[in-house]
């Protein structure tokens, strides 16, 4: 699929908060199709990142630009938080919320989101309350309400994180049939095994800072930063 939003480049990109520089400066560009990988030890920057891509967060220096123009590129995208914001409705009510705000007709939203729910496993609980979910119900919720208007690109911020093996293999699984779909996913996790399922390249963040982008395997196999080095044998960095 030919995106009309990528590239999606950044240039010399800062980003300051209370007088310190919590990212930055860096230059990254986005294209093609597949999942890009943000680690980094905590605090490196990966969910201010996240957040400036996506539009959330306001930068104090550098470019941030989209292939199409900013309207249909915030029309095309999704971002999925690492706690999932709840609504006081039912699972199909949150579900088709955002084809609600479109316009759409009710039956017409309610057949869209009953599909889409079955397709992340939440078929049977169309009618629950959002707020009785266990915590890997609700990031299938939240990743339903991002998938519906069927995004060109998705952010994620450690959608696995506190979940245990099985929900994480379910979610591993919804983005994946994304990813083969032609949705463009990017993500952070601490997770190495899942950046090893799931990553087509890898971007490493330190200090704010790109320290390292490469395709899975070269970063895996041959990484050239010391940084990155460390990281994956499990040592702490400065």
């Amino acid at each position: 699929m030919v995106s009309a939003l990528l590239p999606l480049v950044l240039e010399g990109v800062e980003m300051r908060r209370g007088g310190r520089r919590i990212l930055g400066p860096l230059s990254l560009t986005l294209e093609g199709q597949g999942v890009t990988i943000l680690m980094g030890p905590n605090g490196s920057g990966k969910t201010s990142l996240l957040r400036a891509m996506h539009g959330l967060e306001r930068i104090n220096a550098g470019r941030i630009r989209w292939k199409a123009d900013l309207d249909t590129a915030r029309a095309r995208q999704a971002f999925v938080f690492q706690t999932p914001i709840l609504m006081r409705r039912t699972v199909i009510e949150c579900i088709g919320y955002p084809l609600r705000l479109l316009g759409t007709r009710r039956a017409a939203m309610r057949e869209r989101a009953a599909a889409i729910a079955a397709e992340v496993g939440l078929g049977e609980a169309l009618d629950k309350r959002a707020s009785v979910l266990s915590g890997g119900e609700r990031q299938k919720l939240a990743l339903a309400r991002a998938l519906i208007r069927a995004p060109e690109v998705l952010f994620l911020d450690e959608p696995c994180a506190n979940l245990d093996g099985r929900a994480t293999r379910d979610i591993e699984a919804i983005l994946l049939r994304a990813r083969a779909g032609g949705t463009r996913i990017v993500m952070s996790t601490h997770d190495i095994g899942q950046a090893r399922r799931l990553g087509d390249e890898v971007v490493f963040l330190h200090h704010g800072r790109v320290i390292e982008a490469a395709g899975r395997r070269a970063f895996f196999e041959s990484p050239r930063s010391a940084e990155v080095k460390s990281y994956l044998n499990g040592e702490l960095l400065p």
